[in-house]
């Protein structure tokens, strides 16, 4: 997702095709995540052995204030000294009326930027942020406690 120039118009797109594959309104869609244990490595993710029935599989993703611990299946505190690391493949996978979860999850904001701000375009959209990705974290380090550590996910990098 990181190499599109508006990864917004692929999101859509992929919430469109679910919604009239199944004939659904699509303001009734919305997407859940499922975040794959392992990272994408060089041309395949270990988990991934085919394409999805429904949704999409994105990669490209980075995390600035955390990392992602595979083996848990939750956001963990960054280790010393690293300021980034990547973010596992990620199925989005729509579902109409779906209920977010109460508790468990860090909504985290994606940007394609570092810089964490943009303007609103013509069309509406932020010229940076991008979406909200639901992180399963545990109940120890809660949503506020990563707000506060202002967590992020990033399409690019400055390097």
């Amino acid at each position: 997702i990181s190499g599109f120039f508006f990864p917004q118009a692929f999101i859509t797109g992929t919430m469109q095709n679910h919604a009239r594959k199944y004939q659904l309104p699509i303001d009734t869609v919305s997407f859940g995540f499922k975040l794959q244990p392992q990272p994408f490595e060089g041309v395949s993710c270990p988990s991934i052995t085919a394409p999805p029935t429904d949704g999409a599989y994105i990669y490209g993703l980075f995390l600035e204030g955390a990392r992602w611990d595979g083996d848990a299946g939750l956001l963990r505190e960054s280790e010393a000294k690293v300021l980034f690391t990547q973010l596992p493949v990620i199925h989005m996978l729509p579902e109409q009326h779906r209920k977010p979860p109460a508790a468990g999850v860090y909504y985290c904001p994606i940007y394609k930027t570092l810089a964490r701000f943009g303007t609103l375009s013509t069309t509406g959209h932020s010229t940076n942020f991008v979406m909200t990705i639901e992180v399963p974290c545990s109940a120890e380090q809660p949503q506020i406690h990563w707000v506060k550590r202002g967590v992020a996910g990033l399409l690019s990098l400055n390097f």
